[in-house]
């Protein structure tokens, strides 16, 4: 697993823990790394929620497809970024998503569930990993409920005005690249 750490320490989950302890804690989680081709499905709609994903290589796509057959890509993970977690945490029986290889990518698996109940050393680093866990949460709840507001804007100008009102907040000033 050392060979990972360079992605692993880019990787919001691990922030604050030790290489030290991260070898420890990968062991104590039952990480695995999985390996897959362009194309190739990582997770499938009706999968029951179990792994939080890590992209260590490649990326990923998460795909949703309509009653009709339409393929709709709700977005893009690359390394070092999470995708799974919110289904996971909330141990929904039958993911509504597919998660689809859009280049060959190695997946680092870890089960939710050995994340939210520390093992009986209740190490400091696994409290450390739970509060990661909860803020890439809140971030990407956050960043979702902005994604709504826009959308749910009448017309295109609306639309365009309250993503850019977002973006002057986000940068401090009526000024931005």
């Amino acid at each position: 697993m050392k060979k990972y750490f360079e992605v692993l320490r880019k990787c919001k989950l691990f922030d604050e823990i030790e290489d030290e302890n991260l070898t420890s804690l990968l062991g104590c989680l039952g990480a695995v790394i999985k390996s897959f081709e362009k194309k190739e499905t990582v997770i499938a709609e009706g999968d029951p929620a179990r792994y939080i994903g890590i992209v260590i290589s490649g990326s990923v796509q998460i795909v949703s497809i309509d009653f009709f057959g339409n393929r709709n890509i709700l977005s893009a993970v690359e390394v070092p970024e999470l995708f799974d977690e919110s289904f996971a945490c909330a141990q929904t029986e039958s993911i509504p998503i597919n998660v689809i290889a859009a280049e060959p990518c190695e997946i680092m698996l870890i089960d939710c569930q050995r994340i939210l109940h520390t093992c009986s050393n209740t190490c400091e680093f696994h409290q450390q990993l739970i509060f990661n866990l909860l803020k890439i949460m809140a971030t990407k709840n956050i960043m979702f409920h902005q994604k709504i507001e826009i959308s749910s804007k009448r017309s295109t100008r609306e639309k365009l005005t309250t993503y850019l009102m977002f973006q002057a907040k986000k940068a401090g000033s009526n000024s931005f690249d």
